[in-house]
């Protein structure tokens, strides 16, 4: 915390409530040691651990790759708790707006990578899949201050689907699970592109309609004043309903949503 009252930092100093939408306030006052976090601390830790277990003893050492495994599914689990234990308790930092996004690509990317230099894992698989998840990052943030692309039941099977395939591919199998890994990677493939380009086609009708908004709320604002002028009346900033920041969604609520958005 700040350590100042909420009171004296121009709050209400009512505590926040769990769920609620979270304000810049909020977002202001939220500890950069809270539990969100700390989690997110904790993937990028394990980014360069889990690097060293899957390369260790030339990258083909069974036992170290099992180690390597268990890295990767607690960077796994943790991508699940962070994001949404900042928006339920109001903790979300600055900090954390730039890690989480950082921390989510950086493990998977991390594996995918190494597997393809092992050669366990095509190029083109890396590449198609390391370019959906970068491009679509970049198109939330281009599309954020219109508003957040929702959650689909596709992006978390996608998410569901690498996280798996990858995990698989860590381990060294053999035999039939060698095989059903191979499977479970051509959907996880399939997913990633198919998502990619329905969050392509949404993040291009929410800017679309975002600026169609913004055009309106200042042709109304000019018109409002215009009237005001005619009549002799001065118009105030803000009266006309052209609220700053009166936008679909503000930058605190959309904090932590960049990352989460697909799961």
């Amino acid at each position: 915390m700040t350590g100042v009252p909420a009171s004296a930092a121009g709050g209400s100093g009512a505590k926040p409530v769990r769920g609620g939408k979270l304000g810049t306030a909020a977002v202001n006052q939220a500890s950069l040691w809270n539990i969100a976090n700390l989690l997110t601390m904790l993937r990028l830790v394990l980014v360069p651990g889990f690097v060293m277990l899957l390369l260790h003893n030339g990258g083909y050492d069974p036992a170290w790759r099992s180690f390597a495994w268990a890295a990767f599914a607690i960077a796994m689990i943790t991508d699940l708790f962070d994001g949404h234990l900042a928006r339920t308790y109001n903790l979300v930092t600055d900090f954390g707006k730039i890690a989480d996004p950082i921390a989510d690509k950086a493990i998977m990317g991390a594996a995918l990578i190494c597997l393809s230099y092992l050669g366990d894992l095509p190029w083109w698989v890396t590449g198609v899949i390391l370019f959906r998840e970068i491009g679509i990052t970049l198109m939330r943030f281009w599309v954020i201050r219109h508003a957040v692309i929702p959650a689909s039941r596709g992006g978390k099977m996608k998410t569901l689907a690498q996280g798996t395939a990858v995990g698989m591919y860590v381990l060294a199998l053999t035999g039939p699970l060698a095989t059903l890994r191979f499977w479970v990677m051509a959907v996880a493939v399939v997913l990633t592109v198919v998502t990619g380009l329905d969050y392509v086609r949404q993040a291009v009708v929410l800017r679309r309609q975002g600026l169609a908004a913004e055009r309106a709320v200042a042709e109304e604002a000019a018109g409002a004043s215009g009237a005001a002028g005619a009549s002799g009346v001065s118009v105030e900033p803000g009266e006309s309903g052209a609220a700053e920041g009166a936008g679909p969604v503000s930058g605190a609520s959309g904090a932590r949503g960049v990352a989460e958005a697909e799961r």
